[in-house]
């Protein structure tokens, strides 16, 4: 039988899809993952709650519990807190919103790369300014091109992924003044940073602080971000989004998290010390290591090639993030924090392949 495929859009032609290689391996730290579970406690209270869901009746659409737990968290109203499935559908909301057709997105790259391909799927053109090249971003510049360029969307991770590196609150400021649409802050990584974008939020400014659920609360596999913006924006976003999008068991799993803020924190603590420990112990052997004010470390073999190195730690049972054949990270590789053990796993085996002597 001969096919009859339906052309795809003339400007997705050539877009490849983000996609994360997931291959066997017995330390998985390429996927900036929790390396602990939930709290028992929250476990238990979810299958408590589950129990009592009425399934035939559609779930909250406004997912009114969540959000006003988020808020209170976050000391906000409910009417800032927009919530969706993974900080993705946040992001490409945000740009059915504001980008599409015949406008602008601009991103500072190399940075999260989901960003350029949900501005693109959007129909949106995609402007890309370039950082230096210790990854850092030129504020000068990038605020010189905002101003050129007049994008509808401009992009800010901090910490950035996959650099890990945290922008500094006058970069905010600065870009804050000249944007003339929406300054999108994607803050996936900010429990783990020493600063946050959320306290500038504000009526009177387009920002947006975009969060999710899956690092420091451990739970990826719930598929739940959120942002904290002004209610202008949030009610312009509920125009868009599909009916009915969370589901009832994600809003009950989300609300209850927020009942165990004080375990998250302590998870963060382990977790930074773990990655201080893990920089320390990168920074004795033949590599260029970023800073990172994340939950995962940048870094490039000196003597040898990273997609090799990468390859090596995998047939040693450790798998990584391989960055090294991207633009801009030529030679790169990005490991996630562990545990102390499967950290050392991977350091023990990082050693074998690339030596102990740094050069």
């Amino acid at each position: 039988m001969t096919e009859r495929r339906v052309p795809v859009r003339d400007d997705l032609r050539a877009l490849e899809g983000y996609h994360s290689a997931q291959i066997p391996a017995e330390v998985r730290l390429n996927t900036n993952e929790s390396p602990y579970p939930p709290p028992a406690a929250w476990s238990a209270d979810l299958a408590g709650a589950l129990a009592t869901v009425d399934w035939r009746r559609y779930p909250d659409r406004a997912a009114t519990d969540l959000r006003a737990a988020i808020a209170a968290w976050h000391g906000v109203d409910v009417a800032n807190v927009f919530a969706a499935n993974g900080s993705n559908e946040v992001l490409q909301t945000l740009l059915l919103t504001y980008a599409g057709s015949g406008r602008s997105v601009m991103t500072f790259e190399p940075t999260y790369q989901l960003h350029s391909h949900l501005a693109r799927t959007s129909g949106a053109r995609v402007v890309e300014v370039e950082r230096r090249s210790d990854f850092t971003l030129d504020v000068d510049d990038a605020a010189r091109r905002v101003a050129e360029v007049g994008p509808a969307i401009t992009f800010l991770c901090s910490p950035n992924n996959p650099t890990g590196m945290v922008e500094a609150p006058e970069t905010l400021r600065r870009l804050l003044a000249v944007v003339p649409g929406l300054l999108v802050v994607d803050e996936a990584y900010a429990q783990f940073a020493d600063w946050s974008a959320l306290d500038v939020v504000g009526e009177d400014r387009p920002l947006v602080v975009v969060r999710t659920m899956s690092k420091t609360w451990s739970l990826a596999a719930l598929r739940l971000g959120y942002l904290v913006g002004p209610t202008w924006l949030v009610a312009d976003l509920e125009r868009v989004v599909l009916p009915y999008h969370l589901d009832s068991a994600k809003q009950i799993a989300g609300r209850l998290a927020l009942d165990h803020v004080a375990e998250m924190d302590e998870r963060v603590k382990l977790i930074v010390a773990e990655r201080e420990r893990l920089v320390e112990k990168l920074d004795a052997l033949p590599l260029d290591v970023f800073p990172s004010g994340a939950n995962f470390v940048l870094f490039r073999p000196r003597s040898m090639g990273g997609h090799e190195v990468w390859q090596a730690l995998v047939d040693r049972g450790v798998l990584v993030r391989d960055c090294s054949r991207w633009p801009r990270l030529d030679g790169c590789l990005r490991v996630t924090v562990g545990t102390p053990e499967e950290d050392d796993r991977f350091l023990d085996a990082l050693r074998a392949v690339v030596g102990t002597v740094r050069t």
